[in-house]
């Protein structure tokens, strides 16, 4: 599909949008009437949800919107850059999970996944999540294996029928001392009641944060006259800016938004790549429309986004060329990469009787990669390559290396669900969806033809179109006996084709393999076009029991999935293109995608309970504990990041307008490793955290203090130290195998909001 195709396709249903949302507006009424626009009704299933409030005090201890996701169970996190953590769900994460950002699927447009879904809106301006952990229905699954993640801003208010127009806005501030983090947000509404214009505008900026004491013996390693100290974490450095304008329109029972985005990165480092973002832009456009009609509920949207993204080496970092002595250190080695997503959903939720509902519905994606590396700057011109011929030509020279040259990926798919409530005590969920997912991409090229010439022709030779029929199924059932018990059982079939990179990634150079890492464990990926789609079956149990408030409540969710066709690794020989056989001695290595079988199971217990009320205010307690294993079951070996037995307790107390909690979090040395990545292993860790707000009127104030006691701890998920000095080779003698990256030491923070 071409360009110009891709276009008409994207511009068909957003004129059909626009030209039938305003007819079913104002076709029903001639005029605007003060019927508020209720959302659908929810699924019949185990969804955790944060809204306002829960959100509210997590906000100012963090920059990272999926940072505002710790406390739900089986939710961990990888390590990334600053504002870009990658959410996992009972072991499953990135692009095994579907994650919705007001509605549109979001792809990451970069080799090393810097620009992941969540980091396009900023925790001050999410509104509700909602997270399915495990067993999706079907109408918000699709192309994942693990749970679905919802986030979306705050829904559009209209001022009371008859009233003038509303002027309301928010804003507030914060900062954190580790790292001096600093940052603000404004957001300003103007509504009457069936307009609603808003704009909010976001920014984050911080410096390298300190662990809670030395993790490494490398001190003067960065840039020439700089110099890193053994407790700075480098390249976690980061600055955004995000805005976004909505205008909604309200008539009767209709509503119809537009929200126009764009975000700004001038940089963003990351401690376990060996480039960084240093430069990040986004430009989105998001339709949407929501009707009650007679027979139930119409959703349909259509949405764009523009990507552009540049990496090269951060102030930590260096290129240190390689070639005959003396080692020279590079000016730079620009990566650019462009994505363009455009898609559609529509959705019906039809109400067949009072104890059936019908939902069906289907959604469009098309995506668009170009991943290209000009020449390194011409000041290398006239050095030695490794292969001991002028940069000209040879090296990183004369040539633009191609990683992805005009990619596809469309995404087409059906779905179908069935919501039947039988009596009071039992209801049922069951689901289909079919998709179809077509990839193709261009010719490539390497930066010249000696080093890369052989290999390019190789895969140029391919026929590189692939078709992946998928099929999702979804059966649930909830039985409540009585106003204390609820139980739910699950089970799903689940289905996700490859991304592009994991595909179509061919070069066998060294530098080249590095950059396709998604992961930040410091290794070298090589794609497989042959790779087939990700298969998975999951059972689950919910056994909840409460009080009729739910004041007090305690939950435990087992479930057991096993993946056929799981895309894991192998160990890879760059020189006869063949399986490696496995290094006895623990460094960094090269690894092919390929499909091999998995299993994973665990259990995710919450609960809360009030501890009672006292002439000092009311006593709480709340805690978490997850736990997840996880194996290949062709190589025996275990599966990588998977995050360690984990365990939250939090002792909550409200006094009028105070809210405070003290925060214990544990958690086990991982030692189960994968072995063909050479996985490095983290020791347990408990850290103690302090939280306290005060709330009166329009106003908020939040502080607290993150790792109390400073405690040096490394992330479990955190991937492998390669922040600093010369991080593009796969020497360990110049970048150190086997550190991992520490976790930030003392931080106390404080924020600030002030509603008008």
């Amino acid at each position: 599909m071409n360009a110009g195709t891709t276009t008409k396709f994207f511009l068909k249903p957003l004129a059909l949008l626009l030209g039938v949302a305003p007819l079913a507006v104002f076709g029903q009424e001639t005029k605007f009437t003060p019927v508020v626009v209720t959302a659908p009704r929810a699924e019949s299933d185990a969804a955790s949800v944060l809204d306002a409030t829960d959100l509210a005090a997590r906000r100012p201890a963090t920059s990272d919107t999926a940072a505002l996701l710790r406390d739900i169970p089986g939710i961990s996190l990888y390590g990334a850059g600053g504002v870009s953590s990658l959410p996992a769900i009972h072991g499953l994460a990135d692009d095994r999970l579907r994650i919705k950002v007001d509605g549109m699927d979001l792809i990451a447009s970069c080799p090393n996944h810097m620009n992941s879904p969540l980091s396009y809106i900023d925790p001050t301006r999410v509104g509700s999540v909602r997270v399915w952990a495990g067993i999706a229905p079907v109408s918000v699954g699709g192309d994942s294996i693990g749970g679905t993640i919802v986030v979306d801003a705050p829904p559009p208010e209209f001022a009371a029928a008859g009233a003038g127009p509303l002027f309301k806005g928010e804003f507030g501030a914060f900062y954190r001392s580790n790292a001096n983090a600093r940052g603000g947000n404004l957001a300003a509404t103007y509504a009457t009641d069936s307009l609603n214009v808003t704009y909010a505008v976001a920014t984050a900026k911080a410096d390298d944060y300190k662990a809670g004491g030395d993790f490494k013996t490398v001190t003067a390693t960065g840039r020439p006259g700089e110099s890193l100290a053994r407790d700075v974490v480098g390249s976690t450095a980061y600055d955004t800016r995000n805005h976004t304008l909505s205008i909604a329109l309200k008539g009767g029972k209709h509503l119809v938004e537009a929200r126009f985005g764009y975000q700004d990165i001038p940089y963003e480092l990351y401690p376990n790549q060996r480039m960084d973002m240093l430069g990040n832009t986004a430009h989105r456009f998001n339709l949407r429309y929501l009707g009650q009609l007679d027979w139930g509920t119409l959703e349909a949207r259509a949405y764009t986004e523009k990507v552009d993204h540049y990496m090269d080496f951060g102030k930590d970092k260096q290129f240190v060329y390689g070639g005959p002595p003396p080692a020279i250190v590079a000016p730079g080695m620009p990566m650019y990469t462009e994505g363009k997503t455009e898609g559609a959903f529509v959705k019906a939720d039809i109400e067949l009787t009072q104890q059936d509902l019908l939902r069906v519905g289907g959604d469009y994606q098309t995506y668009r990669l170009n991943d290209w590396w000009p020449p390194s700057p011409s000041s290398l011109a006239g050095m030695q390559n490794p292969l001991g011929t002028p940069a000209t030509t040879g090296g990183m020279a004369p040539n633009t290396f191609w990683n992805i040259n005009g990619g596809k990926r469309d995404r087409l798919g059906f779905f179908a669900e069935w919501e039947a409530k039988w009596h009071s005590q039992w209801q049922t969920l069951l689901g289909v969806r079919a998709e179809q997912v077509k990839m193709d991409t261009g010719a490539v090229q390497g930066y010249n033809v000696p080093m890369y010439g052989a290999v390019a022709a190789r895969f140029n030779a391919l026929d590189r179109k692939r078709t992946d029929n998928n099929l999702d199924l979804t059966a649930l059932a909830r039985n409540t006996p009585d106003a204390n018990r609820t139980y739910e059982f699950g089970y799903a079939q689940k289905t996700r084709s490859p991304n592009l990179y994991e595909r179509y990634s061919w070069s066998l150079n060294a530098m080249a393999l590095e950059m396709n890492n998604f992961v930040g464990d410091g290794n070298g990926y090589l794609g497989n076009p042959d790779l087939k789609p990700e298969v998975a079956h999951s059972l689950s149990f919910t056994g909840d029991w409460h009080s009729a408030d739910h004041a007090a409540e305690f939950k435990v969710t087992p479930f057991y999935t096993r993946a056929s066709n799981y895309i894991d690794v192998v160990q890879w020989n760059r020189t006869t293109n063949l399986a490696a056989a496995p290094l006895l001695t623990r460094q960094f290595v090269v690894l092919k995608y390929m499909n091999q079988a998995a299993r994973l199971y665990g259990v995710d217990i919450s609960g809360r309970m009030p501890l009672g009320k006292t002439g000092y205010g009311d006593w709480g307690l709340k805690g978490l504990l997850n736990y997840t294993n996880g194996r290949n079951l062709d190589t025996g070996d275990d599966l990588f990041n998977i995050m360690p037995l984990n365990a939250k307790l939090t002792l909550t107390h409200k006094f009028g307008g105070w809210d405070n909690a003290i925060e214990v979090v544990g958690v086990e040395a991982k030692d189960k490793l994968a072995d063909a990545r050479n996985e490095i292993r983290t020791a347990g860790y408990g850290l103690v955290n302090l939280r306290a707000s005060y709330s009166w009127q329009q106003a908020r104030i939040d502080f607290g203090v993150e790792n109390l006691f400073d405690k040096l701890y490394y992330l479990p998920l955190g991937g492998a130290y390669t922040g600093q000095g010369s991080t593009m080779t796969l020497n360990t003698a110049t970048m150190p195998w086997g550190v991992a990256v520490a976790g930030p030491g003392r931080s106390l923070y404080a924020g600030v909001s002030f509603k008008f």
